[in-house]
């Protein structure tokens, strides 16, 4: 049995195929392109992009593939919550339900979270904890939330929202921060690496309502310090300790909750080596593997194979 998985999100354009048989994943992705000096893409513009980037990385899955599907995959929606809508996801619903008509094969229709959920337990291999509760992270540009992740028969599993930030996303913060320090949009990566080499200790207090986090004053703190003459390496530093501070507190919170509940966690802002290196050792959270934290279709392909 193999599926293909299609993911069209505001960042990435990604296809992926995924034999269960041989537990073989062919991947491909393309990072949409964002000019110079800002923060992101109007949706008709990544609309634009993915129509264009996508048969290409099809082409390239089905090549090294040498297989076709059985069964498709698709990204649909941002979060399986009522209301949760993106247009740039008709494009890869579009295209599955294409391919899926030509080959007369089924179509599976799921969120891009839930793509993301499946691609840490696929690549860590740590797939059982589909057979019972656990509360996962989906902390990147576009969101940043906890949801309680339970088995469910006909979607494979069911997320529940139980905490999140209130205005600003973990991503869209590190972004703005590295936009001020100068560094490369998505800033994630250059970020990381300016912020091991700062040398500060800071004893942080981040904002939080009701197990919930807000990041809106972290971006001014940060801009605050710059024009203070603070060093940028500090100020990355700073910038990261204040998002994982945050997310140590949500889950402090939720695990009074929730005792004993396995923490799995997914999105580009996770694959931080602070952030990893932290919860893996406190928590014993689960994080993907291969490079698959940020956006991809794996997960999709994945899930496909099991619904």
């Amino acid at each position: 049995m193999n599926a293909l998985g299609i993911d069209t999100s505001n960042y990435t354009t990604s296809a992926a195929l995924y034999n269960a048989d041989t537990d073989d994943m062919i991947s491909r992705r393309r990072l949409l392109q964002v000019k110079a000096g800002e923060l992101g893409l109007r949706q008709s513009e990544a609309v634009f992009q993915h129509t264009q980037a996508l048969p290409v990385l099809l082409r390239e899955v089905f090549s090294a593939a040498g297989e076709r599907p059985q069964r498709i995959a698709v990204s649909v929606s941002p979060c399986d919550f009522e209301g949760s809508y993106m247009p740039c996801f008709t494009v890869g619903k579009g295209a599955a339900d294409s391919i899926a008509a030509a080959l007369n094969v089924p179509v599976y229709y799921f969120s891009h979270q839930a793509g993301h959920i499946a691609a840490v337990l696929w690549s860590a291999r740590r797939t059982e904890l589909l057979e019972r509760p656990f509360l996962a992270f989906h902390v990147s540009g576009g969101t940043t939330e906890a949801v309680l992740v339970r088995p469910d028969a006909e979607k494979v599993f069911t997320a529940e929202k139980k905490a999140g930030s209130l205005d600003l996303k973990a991503g869209q913060a590190i972004d703005r921060v590295g936009k001020m320090l100068g560094l490369p949009f998505p800033a994630g990566p250059a970020l990381d690496a300016l912020s091991r080499t700062g040398g500060r200790v800071y004893k942080i207090r981040p904002s939080m309502k009701n197990g919930s986090c807000s990041l809106s004053g972290l971006e001014n703190r940060c801009a605050d310090m710059l024009a203070a003459g603070e060093p940028p390496a500090d100020i990355a530093r700073y910038c990261i300790m204040y998002i994982c501070r945050a997310l140590e507190e949500m889950t402090d919170a939720l695990l009074k909750e929730h005792k004993g509940l396995p923490l799995v966690f997914s999105g580009g802002v996770t694959s931080n080596t602070i952030i990893r290196e932290r919860f893996t050792k406190n928590y014993g959270a689960v994080f993907a593997e291969g490079g698959l934290a940020s956006d991809n279709a794996a997960g999709l392909a994945f899930l496909g194979t099991i619904k």
